[in-house]
């Protein structure tokens, strides 16, 4: 087979071709080898391939000698949430997050909930690759136990958050959009308690997605019309494993995922002040509600571990990623599309103004992402070459080159799987950040 996309969070393949039940069973086992005691807690996001693979890896796990929680399709933050309920020694989530049906893959949690530092996934990857595994007799086979209610605790912390009374009385007309993803367990519940008439779309997770999972404004063009003929104050689309949301306003306007963590972060910042982390591929707006409100701000290399990481290491109040994850300490240290919705409402209610008008209100910027060729002998000698053609900038190394300016930025990263640099810029406007992309890849060019 050929190799799957192997990080030190997990991995990702496509099924028969570079992802086998047996390689996810060995890959499980690599992780599962020197945790701490406690049993290990596996989930899926609903597509029809997970149910193959959890069989395969909880049998694996069982076979050196651990005992598994079987909580079946959840989302990625509720695992976060049933490991540290279970005072578990970590879990597994099987998903291939916004890919296509053909992949999935492993996400990995340690016994805090949260997914693992790149230390950890690294010797996990090292112990994988040298097939060290270690197989128990059969009086110390382990067992499995199925968990019943996978939501109650994660519903819990969620509402504890906001002013549900608030929202209530709104009776707020609400479109999700799961995609037949993991979210609609959950997503159901949580709009449900908070009094809203739900317009559901894809509610059962069986992974036949209904449109390109990944929830950008393209592929969510039919879905902004159903909120626009629903009548809904807002749209959530949601996707597959649930830890990123993007928005559409009442008028079926794609606000997108970009938005989604400030209109949080400045809901929350209302009420507790203190530090914010975001990494550094995510928008300048978070750095200017921070700064709106006084706070500090920090920036992390990319990565879910890498905000999670800075984040406790600040004490922040909030962060995340500008792929519509938002991350609140007080639920839990992985992005939580939940969260982003119960945060949301609540801004709404408590400003009595629509959705538009919230992220209408926010500092407005342009992105644009592009990639390009190139060999991986070749890229410290091109960040080099755009750092001395921009040589006015602000310049950090912290993950690949990003380039600062009062009003832009540029972030030049390679890529970890591919021989390709990958190229963002955020501006004013579209001239501005197309021009910066254009130019740093002109620098390259001649490097």
């Amino acid at each position: 087979m050929k190799e799957p996309i192997i990080s030190v969070s997990g991995l990702r393949g496509i099924i028969g071709e570079s992802l086998s039940p047996e390689l996810a069973m060995r890959f499980a086992c690599a992780f599962a080898t020197d945790l701490s005691a406690g049993p290990i807690v596996v989930t899926r996001d609903g597509r029809h391939t997970g149910r193959m693979l959890a069989d395969a890896i909880r049998s694996g796990l069982c076979a050196v000698g651990r005992d598994v929680i079987d909580a079946d399709v959840a989302a990625t933050p509720t695992t976060g949430i049933l490991v540290r309920s279970a005072k578990a020694a970590g879990g597994i989530q099987i998903s291939a997050s916004h890919n296509p049906p053909a992949y999935n893959g492993i996400k990995l949690f340690g016994t805090d909930g949260r997914v693992l530092t790149a230390e950890l996934g690294e010797r996990i990857v090292s112990r994988y690759r040298n097939g060290e595994l270690h197989w128990v007799e059969h009086d110390r086979i382990g067992t499995v136990a199925s968990c019943r209610n996978s939501t109650s605790k994660h519903l819990e912390l969620i509402l504890a958050n906001v002013d549900v009374d608030r929202i209530r009385a709104q009776r707020f007309k609400v479109l999700l959009d799961s995609n037949h993803g993991a979210g609609s367990i959950l997503g159901r519940q949580l709009l449900e308690e908070l009094g809203c008439e739900i317009t559901l779309l894809g509610g059962k997770p069986d992974g036949k997605f209904s449109h390109t999972p990944e929830p950008t404004a393209e592929n969510l063009a039919g879905v902004r019309e159903r909120v626009v003929v629903a009548g809904a104050a807002v749209g959530f689309c949601q996707d597959p494993d649930a830890d990123r949301l993007a928005v559409i306003d009442e008028t079926g306007r794609y606000i997108g995922e970009e938005f989604t963590l400030v209109l949080c972060l400045d809901h929350v910042l209302r009420y507790a002040k203190g530090p914010v982390v975001t990494n550094c591929a995510t928008s300048r707006m978070s750095e200017d509600i921070a700064n709106r409100h006084g706070v500090d701000f920090f920036r992390s290399a990319v990565g879910e571990a890498n905000v999670c990481t800075l984040m406790q290491e600040k004490q922040a109040v909030f962060g995340g990623e500008g792929n519509g994850g938002p991350i609140d300490p007080r639920v839990g240290y992985v992005r939580d599309s939940f969260v982003g919705m119960a945060l949301i409402l609540d801004a709404m209610a408590a400003t009595a103004q629509e959705v538009s008008k919230l992220a209408d209100a926010l500092p407005q910027y342009d992105i644009h992402k592009t990639k390009i060729t190139l060999d991986r002998d070749r890229i410290p000698a091109a960040l080099d070459a755009v750092e001395k053609h921009f040589s006015e900038a602000q310049a950090s190394r912290l993950d690949g080159l990003r380039l600062d300016w009062p009003d832009r930025w540029l972030l030049i990263r390679a890529s970890n799987t591919e021989p390709i640099v990958r190229i963002i810029a955020e501006a004013p406007n579209a001239a501005g950040s197309h021009q910066l992309c254009e130019a740093a890849a002109a620098a390259i060019g001649a490097a």
